[in-house]
């Protein structure tokens, strides 16, 4: 299975008293679909997977795989820190039938690159599901390097990684080591263009829960090498790359959504809204891209 083009880390919205808000999930992947995302990721970190209990983890990747309906692939988020749990969760999905699981690696933990391998080798052997690498070294403290995943790679159902790590030397790595048949998938908004240019397939996204059809032409036209409508389109949203991380993910999606109209809600405690001067500062960025 090729992971490949534009994948919506969705945010999870709440209610008014932080309970799942069903009906705005829904709403808000309708306008995803709407606006010709390739797939949705429910249930990332975006998606506030470290505060959702075990039932509303899984409701929600219910949810997503009945609303979207075959319309687009559903990339179910199942990573956790312990790895009986990984298993878990990753059967579920396959259960339900989502197309393919993220996992992040695993955090606070601080396992050796060997432990990472035997995480991730457990569970593909445990369930057979294609599944996509996840490092963000910034939120686990341990990266995925890319020998590791190269190792990885040669685990058939393990398909791609999503790169988070800010450093385009390790994708340039991970690229060469891991062949045309291993999809390296953008996990930071503002360097998606370079990752893509270097030979990644496309983009996991947080901006694409404000701007799903600009990201997704972005996307595409890099794919399809038109680099000069690629790099204008690059330019027009990086305000917005920069700005959705200027206090932690998702409250900042979070924020710019509320404003939009769409269902969101605030992040649930330890994350908190943002602060009012962060506020202010999102609103002007959604307002110069004609956003509101």
């Amino acid at each position: 299975m090729e992971i490949k083009g534009l994948f919506t880390a969705i945010i999870t919205p709440f209610d008014e008293k932080e309970n799942l808000d069903e009906e705005g999930l829904r709403k808000n992947i309708e306008f995803q679909l709407e606006n010709k995302v390739d797939g949705i990721l429910p249930v990332g970190t975006t998606g506030e997977s470290a505060t959702l209990s075990e039932e509303e983890h899984k409701k929600v990747v219910e949810i997503a795989i009945d609303q979207v309906n075959g319309r687009a692939l559903i990339l179910a988020g199942t990573g956790s820190n312990n790895t009986a749990e990984a298993v878990d969760y990753t059967k579920h999905a396959k259960d339900v039938g989502a197309d393919a699981a993220l996992m992040i690696s695993p955090y606070y933990n601080k396992p050796t690159q060997e432990g990472v391998y035997q995480h991730y080798k457990k569970v593909a052997e445990s369930v057979d599901i294609p599944i996509i690498l996840y490092t963000v070294p910034s939120r686990t403290m341990v990266n995925i390097e890319p020998e590791t995943t190269k190792r990885l790679s040669e685990i058939p159902n393990i398909v791609g990684i999503k790169d988070a790590s800010g450093n385009l030397n390790q994708v340039s790595k991970e690229v060469m080591l891991c062949g045309k048949d291993f999809s390296v998938i953008s996990g930071d908004d503002s360097i998606n263009l370079p990752i893509i240019s270097l030979g990644g397939k496309g983009a996991i996204s947080v901006v694409s829960n404000i701007a799903p059809r600009k990201m997704g032409d972005l996307v595409r036209e890099a794919l399809n090498g038109n680099f000069d409508k690629a790099r204008k389109l690059h330019y027009e949203l990086y305000p917005l790359s920069k700005i959705l991380f200027i206090e932690t993910n998702p409250a900042p999606a979070k924020a710019a959504m509320n404003m939009m109209g769409l269902a969101a809600g605030n992040p649930r405690l330890p994350l908190v809204p943002v602060r009012k001067d962060s506020e202010e500062k999102i609103r002007k960025v959604l307002e110069e891209l004609d956003l509101l």
